[in-house]
């Protein structure tokens, strides 16, 4: 319950101030000068009431202005590109504005001689009728909007100690909200000004966050009463401002832990005055600013520091900036122009983001001191050498994907590198230093025992130096994918035991080489990507003793799977690829491999649920059966584009089908087999179909089944049965319904709109034909029958007389 001072304060703001009603209600300041003023213009100041009246209300008798006021919320939902929120639509759809101007005179004698009479005194005299009903009405047109637009202090949302009041438009910090409050959010309203008076209310204010508003100023008083603030977000305001008075205010905190001072368009002199006092941060993000150069007076006193955000700056030189950092474990200077990085020495740094720079060496300080470095991210740069590492550190995970890099121990031509040297001359002031670094041997010297993750994808790698692998016995991922691989070699004894991911997709592997023992090569294998390669076979047995392996990708290759039928004339069989026998296998890509009629038991003790074999034309030239193994487990299959007819279709027995491709193929009459399967997604795309089953509605395929791509197919606009009964099906998306079309007289049109003229047509084109020849036959016989009549009435007597006669005897009665 509120105490009376807040009450009498809260009260005494609304006796002095509008009701702004553009469908709802708010609560604004009076006076032009006050930085939390929110008047519209069109709102002119009277004696007792002020009405304008918008939009639909034109023959109002209220005073209508020659044009709608301009409202500086639309102004901001302009300028800030926001118009998308909910309250930006509300304004927009807004037909009423009613400003409504309470007049409370307090005696002027008893203001004058300082009188302690509150406004609430004033207040108590009810309000006249008319006026109480235009604010009902108001409100009750509004409701819709009034969630988005209300500003007042009761719209924010309470959850224990934390008051929610992100985005409700206002303009000043609510003054009545609870004491106690420990976490406020005021992110994303227009606040301008944060006065000394602003935050006196929340002494046990522990977080606080200001993102995304217009504030320019911070006044030195304003913390004076939170000194146990702990976290502060001030990211995306315009604290360039004013920062040498924001920065007396940051000084009056104490207990400050973690502030965000992102997107606030700071050089790195404005960032030093601003944190200058603040040596008890251990978190500080200054991303998105205008920093450029680096040196040690910026962060000279942030001697508790933990983690560091420079992403998304201008940095093209750092000088010794870090060196006073003894206690700094996080550093992100991602998204700058640094040109290299040479003498590393951060002993205790244990995660590196220097990704998406120009970097172009990395140099580590030839040292024997033990290095924290756990992460190190140097990806899309421009590394030309593998970096020369810490000679003892932490490292589990190393990114060097998309750089330039490579290995010069032998070239293409024949010649070799292995001795060769470099030179980086150092220029410092007055001095000169010359470090001289073997392209190798540095490398070797770096202690890679603890390597987990390495990923160099996307570089200019043909092949890897001997013993490169050998110094990472952790490895477990390895990605060397998009690079210029023509070779790759296993063996038994090199060691990659631990390894689970090997991906060498995209290169130009022509031979995969294995030593295959007793032991086998990478026992804890599960993931193999060879895609996009010239491959044409893998070493036999080469997934024998792989004890783990679930998912190998052997797309784009060109390789045959075993066993292959022999050829006439011919001694050994054609080079395939074995997985025959592999049970711990669940995940096989085949596409685009160029297979050419499938036959036997290819997958013959697998356990496969997923299949790709789109993209082989000549696969599927005879029926299904060599797929028969795979009936029970098989859950997503993909036939796209694999030339397939209707006429060699059966899925009947894979009953565990949920997810099927069929597309691209010459399918022109719908499988009956898949009408009793429990799909759940299917694709009909690019086929040669005119029409689905009629009755399709029916069948346990409609019940299960929740999403069908139909689209590029001759549909007959005369039988689109099927269509309609698809459409009342509940929970069946049709992702590309609005491409889907059929045909008429040449005609293409959209069955979710066919036109009368045809629909009539097709009515008459699907009729019944019996009945079709009832009618037509009905006038015919009706004719018939009339001339029968009528030749009869008039040979009537006639017959009668002829009858008589051959009769030759006269009745007796």
């Amino acid at each position: 319950m509120r105490s009376n001072r807040q009450d009498a304060a809260a009260t005494e703001s609304v006796a002095r101030g509008y009701l702004i009603i553009p469908v709802t209600l708010f609560v604004v300041s009076p006076e032009p000068g006050d930085p939390g003023v929110s008047l519209l213009p069109g709102c002119r100041e009277e004696a007792g009431l002020t009405l304008v009246w918008w939009h639909h209300m034109k023959e109002s008798h209220w005073k209508v202005p020659q044009e709608p006021p301009d409202d500086p919320r639309a102004e901001y939902c302009r300028s800030t590109g926001s118009s998308e929120s909910a309250a930006c639509r509300a304004l927009a759809e807004t037909s009423l504005l009613i400003c409504l101007r309470f007049s409370f005179s307090p005696d002027a004698n008893a203001v004058s001689s300082g009188s302690t009479k509150s406004a609430a005194a004033d207040m108590e005299a009810p309000l006249p009728g008319p006026f109480l009903l235009l604010v009902l009405l108001a409100v009750g047109w509004g409701s819709g909007a009034l969630a988005a637009w209300a500003t007042f202090p009761g719209s924010c949302e309470l959850v224990q100690s934390t008051v929610d009041c992100t985005g409700r438009w206002l303009s000043s910090v609510p003054g009545n909200l609870r004491g106690d409050t420990e976490e406020l959010l005021l992110d994303d309203n227009t606040i301008q000004v944060l006065g000394n008076a602003s935050l006196l209310m929340y002494q046990q204010l522990r977080r606080l966050s200001l993102t995304k508003n217009r504030l320019e100023l911070i006044q030195p008083g304003t913390f004076l009463r939170s000194q146990g603030l702990h976290v502060l977000s001030l990211a995306d305001n315009i604290l360039f401002t004013n920062y040498s008075l924001t920065a007396a205010a940051l000084s009056a905190l104490p207990a400050l832990r973690t502030l965000d001072l992102a997107g606030n368009r700071l050089t790195e002199d404005m960032v030093s005055v601003l944190i200058w006092n603040l040596s008890s941060l251990e978190s500080l993000s200054v991303a998105r600013n205008i920093i450029m150069r680096l040196d040690s007076s910026v962060f000279a006193n942030l001697t508790q520091l933990l983690e560091l955000n420079l992403e998304k700056n201008y940095i093209f030189e750092i000088d010794q900036a870090f060196e006073g950092l003894q206690r700094l474990q996080r550093l992100n200077i991602a998204y700058n122009y640094l040109p290299c990085i040479l003498e590393f020495g951060l002993t205790q740094l244990r995660v590196l983001n220097v990704s998406n720079n120009v970097i172009e060496w990395f140099l580590a300080l030839e040292s024997d001191d033990l290095f924290e470095l756990e992460v190190l991210d140097l990806s899309h740069n421009r590394l030309l050498f593998f970096p020369v590492l810490p000679r003892q550190s932490k490292l589990h995970t190393l990114l060097l994907k998309d750089n330039e890099m490579s290995f010069y121990q032998r070239l293409p031509n024949g010649t070799s590198l292995a001795n060769v040297t470099v030179q980086f001359l150092l220029v410092d002031g007055n001095s000169t230093n010359i470090t001289t670094v073997s392209l190798w041997d540095e490398i070797c010297h770096s202690n890679l025992s603890s390597l987990r993750l390495l990923d160099m994808s996307q570089n200019q790698v043909w092949y890897l130096p001997e013993g490169f692998l050998a110094q990472m016995p952790s490895l477990t991922h390895l990605k060397l994918n998009q690079n210029c691989l023509e070779t790759f070699h296993l063996s038994e004894g090199d060691p990659l035991a631990m390894l689970t991911e090997l991906d060498l997709s995209q290169n130009q592997l022509a031979e995969l080489g294995a030593e295959v023992g007793a032991g086998g090569v990478l026992p804890n294998l599960q993931l193999f990507n060879l895609s996009t390669n010239r491959l044409r076979v893998l070493p036999p047995e080469v997934f024998t003793y792989t004890r783990k392996i679930a998912t190998v990708d052997l797309s784009r290759n060109r390789v045959d799977l075993c066993p292959q039928p022999a050829v006439a004339g011919e001694v050994e069989s054609p080079p395939c690829v074995d997985i025959r026998g592999i049970e711990t296998l669940t995940h096989l890509s085949l596409a685009g491999c160029g297979l050419r009629g499938l036959g036997g038991h290819p997958f013959q003790g697998t356990s496969l649920m997923y299949l790709d074999l789109s993209d082989n034309h000549q696969a599927l030239s005879g029926d299904l059966e060599w797929l028969q193994d795979l009936a029970l487990t098989l859950r997503v299959l993909s036939l796209r584009n694999t030339s397939l007819s209707s006429t060699a279709v059966d899925f009947s027995a894979f009953n565990s089908l949920v997810r099927l491709d069929l597309s691209g193929n010459s399918l022109t009459v719908f499988p009956t087999s898949l009408s009793i399967l429990e799909l759940r997604s299917l694709d009909l795309r690019d086929n040669c179909l005119p029409a689905l089953l009629m009755d399709i509605a029916r069948t346990p395929l409609a019940k299960s089944l929740q999403e069908v791509y139909l689209s590029r197919n001759p549909y007959n606009c005369c039988t689109l049965g099927w269509w309609d009964a698809l459409q009342r099906l509940e929970g069946l998306r049709i992702p590309d319904g609005r491409e889907v079309t059929c045909s008429y007289a040449s005609r293409t049109l959209s069955p979710r709109a066919l036109p009368e003229p045809v629909l009539r047509s097709c009515r008459w084109q699907t009729a019944d034909l019996a009945l079709l020849y009832l009618v037509l036959a009905l006038p015919t016989c009706l004719t018939l029958l009339v001339a029968f009549a009528v030749v009869f009435l008039m040979l009537k007597q006639k017959l009668l007389k002829m009858v008589k006669s051959r009769c030759g005897a006269s009745n007796p009665y």
